[in-house]
């Protein structure tokens, strides 16, 4: 009986792909190829973790192993983990971390005005055209921009992102929240840098720190200090 030279074990959250160290590598590509197009049902539109076992493999190698992954299935790879960390907790840690960073840095666009009464939700950042009025609310997992003027509810960062922030041309949020952290109107939030109550007659960031909610101008300075 043959020894199998491309062996797959999955778990909900990755893969670890047991290759022949003997096999030259062009045909172990092959077999890499033939076993993924044979699986991808079983991977369909999937985001896992790989790992490897069996064969020692150069960056090089690993990029091609991945590129042949993909080419013969719907399977993203999100990460590499290395082989004394493989269990499925430490997968499933990583594959939501990834997945965390990704979502809340690809954005969504709503045009539109959100009128009294109307809720946006969004499992992304969300880029509004538009005016948010009294009455509405914006639920985001990730930013909140809003290209017009903001006089409604704001709650960014919504799956614990304490890192989102909100920024609009002209703010006049009735309530910001950011993660946990709550800010209203009535709070007068203030520009840590000046040291005084800010100004909401231009372009505004509201941001976390140290567990509170600031709101300053949109300069340069500011845009590199945020965190993503």
């Amino acid at each position: 009986m043959n020894q199998q030279t491309v062996v797959i074990k999955s778990n909900k959250y990755g893969i670890t792909l047991f290759l022949d160290k003997e096999l030259p590598f062009k045909e172990l590509l092959t077999e890499v190829g033939e076993k993924f197009k044979a699986s991808s049902k079983f991977f369909h539109n999937a985001q896992m973790a790989l790992a490897f076992e069996g064969r020692t493999l150069s960056k090089e190698e690993q990029i091609e192993i991945i590129r042949v992954i993909q080419e013969n299935s719907t399977l993203e790879i999100l990460c590499i983990i290395e082989k004394d960390i493989l269990t499925e907790s430490y997968m499933k840690q990583v594959v939501e971390e990834r997945q965390q960073v990704r979502d809340s840095s690809n954005g969504k666009f709503y045009k539109g005005t959100l009128r009294s009464g109307q809720v946006l939700e969004s499992e992304t950042s969300i880029i509004i055209l538009g005016d948010v009025n009294p009455g509405a609310k914006v639920v985001s997992k990730g930013n909140v921009v809003v290209l017009g003027t903001l006089k409604g509810m704001v709650h960014a960062g919504a799956a614990g992102n304490e890192n989102a922030f909100v920024a609009a041309l002209n703010m006049r949020a009735m309530q910001i929240r950011i993660n946990d952290t709550i800010a209203r109107s009535a709070d007068e939030p203030v520009n840590p840098r000046a040291g005084k109550k800010a100004s909401t007659a231009k372009p505004m960031i509201a941001y976390t720190e140290d567990g509170n909610i600031y709101m300053e101008p949109i300069t340069k300075e500011v845009i590199n200090d945020i965190r993503m």
